[in-house]
């Protein structure tokens, strides 16, 4: 009786949280993220080897892309070189330049032609060449003038020689230069103008011509880098 009570007291004396034999003898099974996905699942594994295949397709297109651009880059650099030299012969024969060129030109020729065959010589004659510019008067001047002044500005971009490098300094100090000349040759001159050419006809309207090849050579003066 006193055994059996001893036997009770020692089971109950046993803590709860301790591990049985039969509990410590148990296999404790370990399974790694790693071969489960390698082994224990093989149509996950054939989707990470498809998605590394497609990984290593696009490293090598890109690489491939690199290696393309960089072949190219040596010739657009001396593409790009000879287009900001100013002397480059294919910006010579650019629409633009040659638009401008005709346009300012033309304004020349308008002024030379209308001083020199239209215009009233102050004698009373009639004046000559065609009708239509002895109609329009000192209108001509205006015709003229402004044909210059925008054929310059058309001139005052990338795609002309006079745009780039050193062509965009000619063109804004020639601007600049010649509106400065006109304006002082005015004021010199202003209390006899009939002793030159077209000056005699625009009076003060020389002051405008003036502040309009400054304004010009500030055109020139935004396309400078």
């Amino acid at each position: 009786m006193s055994d059996e009570k001893a036997d009770k007291t020692t089971d109950d004396e046993t803590p709860t949280g301790s591990t049985t034999p039969a509990a410590a003898a148990a296999p404790v099974k370990r399974t790694t993220a790693t071969s489960k996905g390698a082994s224990g699942n093989p149509a996950k594994a054939g989707r990470t080897a498809g998605s590394d295949a497609r990984v290593d397709k696009k490293a090598d297109k890109v690489a491939d892309k690199k290696a393309a651009r960089s072949a190219r880059r040596p010739q657009q650099e001396k593409l790009n070189l000879s287009g900001n030299d100013p002397l480059s012969g294919r910006v010579w024969r650019s629409p633009r330049f040659v638009l401008g060129t005709v346009m300012a030109l033309g304004g020349i020729a308008w002024l030379v032609f209308y001083y020199l065959r239209v215009r009233p010589d102050g004698t009373g004659a009639e004046p000559g060449g065609p009708a239509f510019m002895g109609d329009l008067g000192q209108y001509n001047y205006l015709i003229g003038f402004g044909l210059i002044m925008v054929g310059l500005v058309v001139l005052a971009h990338k795609s002309t020689p006079l745009g780039r490098g050193r062509g965009v300094v000619v063109g804004m100090l020639g601007c600049f230069l010649v509106g400065l000349l006109w304006i002082c040759t005015f004021y010199v001159i202003t209390d006899d103008l009939s002793a030159i050419p077209v000056f005699n006809d625009l009076g003060q309207f020389n002051l405008m011509v003036g502040i309009a090849f400054m304004a010009v050579g500030f055109t020139f003066a935004t396309k400078w880098e």
